[in-house]
């Protein structure tokens, strides 16, 4: 799970380049990096870490990153060790000379890499597969005449869809041709444009982003999500052309609703607070038919994605909503931390309790989800020993039982404590006086109030039945062990030092 942008314009982007990487730092804190063209050359600077850290190595440079197009991307890894050689965007110089960055994971990443090389006569130096959609993209581009070059890209992309499985939004820049963006036929993780005419400007700026709060921030006009199966190309002089390259079959991550994006973002038409706040309806319904004779002093989020729907359910239930639990600032979220041991560790470096909202008190718990229960136990726990009478847990999620293959960092079935264990036993393991999962008809009547036209969602780590089609044992077999491999990899497996270029 990560977060992309590509930005046009008639001047230097930049400062949109850089403010909009800045909003998309939740999605991923493992590294960043952005590449823009000057007319003439390349510019690119990447590695680990947060998007402050790497950009200041740019900042340094100072107008040597200017240019009338740029992407960026923050990742937090899925495939690959992480390192700074992971680290995104890739570029290569033929043909055209071609930059690109991608949100999302393949699922045929190992084959492909593999047919790459004996059938393309291409290398993939790296093991992220956002350079394998690189190099599928350059090979298609390299067999087609070169004009008309709007039918070259659209072509191209067609291909891209037909040999890479999975999950991907893509942005892409190739040189003196202009921008291109596009997004899977399943359209699983989000991409939404936006535009900001200038005084003086001759045609719009463009930005392609993964989420809407990074247009709002930089004063974009948000225009509309990029449709499932569709590319888009905006050339140097402003033109835009889009095209439906692949029929759409769309089923948006639902879990980024739950938990991955900001709540002041849009996501295919889905205020994604509005429909935080309709989980908390229907989790306060739940909790009422499930546990009648439990009483509760007060409502407590776990910070911070799930406060809307604690702050719905306390309305309903009409008890107290109370900060019980503040979040340290400067400790990254969690959940996407690359490794259990940082997690673990890093859970009472984010929460402090705040006893005067809790001694004494029977107190409602509210967070996003349960995954690996790890985190769940250690806040309960922190709560029982601030004086809390009872601790009840609620989880805006359903039960989270399958891996998840499409960019999320719960590849294997032992990351799950409701795959291993029933929901009683759940609730013993983690320590709650009881437990309350949202169901799953529930969680889809919120989320699709917001766009009655999406009709199916993808919930394969809920449900295990995965859009694509493709995903079987073998497969869950296969990226399980990569992902084990990776999580093995000693440190100096993870690179050293930036890249640029």
């Amino acid at each position: 799970m990560c977060g992309v942008i590509g930005v046009i314009g008639p001047r230097d982007i930049l400062p949109e380049l850089c403010t909009g990487l800045f909003n998309l730092q939740h999605r991923g804190q493992d590294a960043a990096g952005i590449a823009t063209f000057d007319g003439g050359t390349f510019h690119m600077h990447k590695d680990e870490g947060m998007v402050d850290d790497v950009l200041e190595a740019v900042a340094r440079r100072g107008r040597l990153f200017g240019g009338r197009w740029g992407i960026g991307q923050v990742r937090y890894p899925t495939v690959g060790c992480g390192g700074a050689e992971d680290a995104q965007p890739f570029n290569l110089h033929s043909p055209y000379g071609i930059a690109l960055a991608h949100n999302g994971n393949l699922t045929n990443f190992e084959p492909l890499k593999r047919e790459l090389r004996e059938a393309d006569r291409r290398y993939v130096g790296s093991s992220c597969d956002a350079e394998v959609i690189l190099h599928v993209f350059a090979e298609e581009m390299s067999r087609r005449p070169a004009e008309p070059f709007p039918d070259a890209v659209f072509e191209s992309v067609a291909a891209v869809f037909r040999r890479c499985r999975g999950s991907y939004s893509v942005v892409a820049g190739v040189a003196g041709r202009g921008l291109v963006a596009f997004r899977d036929p399943f359209g699983i993780k989000p991409l939404v444009y936006g535009e900001r005419t200038a005084p003086g400007d001759a045609f719009p700026t463009r930005m392609f982003v993964s989420e809407s709060c990074a247009l709002t921030a930089s004063e974009f006009k948000v225009v509309r999500d990029v449709g499932a199966g569709e590319a888009i190309l905006v050339h140097p002089d402003g033109r835009l052309e889009a095209r439906q390259v692949a029929p759409a079959n769309h089923h948006p991550c639902i879990f980024e609703f739950i938990y991955f994006a900001r709540p002041d973002s849009r996501i295919d038409d889905i205020s994604v607070y509005k429909a935080r706040l309709r989980l908390g309806e229907e989790l306060a319904r739940e909790f009422k038919a499930r546990h009648p004779a439990a009483e509760v002093d007060v409502v407590v989020p776990v910070p911070d994605s799930s406060r809307p729907a604690a702050q719905e359910m306390a309305f309903r239930m009409k008890r107290k909503f109370r900060e019980g639990l503040l979040k340290n600032r400067y400790v990254g979220r969690t959940f996407i931390m690359p490794g259990q041991e940082a997690r673990s560790k890093s859970v009472r470096r984010k929460l402090s309790p705040v006893p005067i909202e809790l001694e004494g008190k029977r107190v409602l718990l509210v967070d996003d989800s349960i995954v690996r229960g790890t985190t769940s136990r250690q806040i309960v726990q922190m709560v029982r020993d601030n004086g809390a009478k009872e601790v009840h847990l609620a989880s805006s999620c359903p039960p989270l039982r399958h891996p998840c293959v499409y960019g999320i960092d719960m590849q294997t079935k032992k990351d799950f404590i409701a795959a291993r264990s029933d929901e009683e036993g759940t609730r013993r393991e983690i320590g709650a006086d009881t437990l309350t999962y949202q169901t799953m008809e529930g969680m889809v009547r919120a989320v699709k109030e917001g766009n009655a036209s999406i009709k199916r969602f993808c919930m394969a780590c809920m449900d295990g039945d995965y859009p694509t089609g493709d995903v079987d044992a073998s497969v869950l077999d296969r990226i399980a062990g990569e992902r084990e491999r990776d999580a093995g990899a000693p440190p100096g497996a993870r690179g050293a030092g930036g890249v640029e270029v």
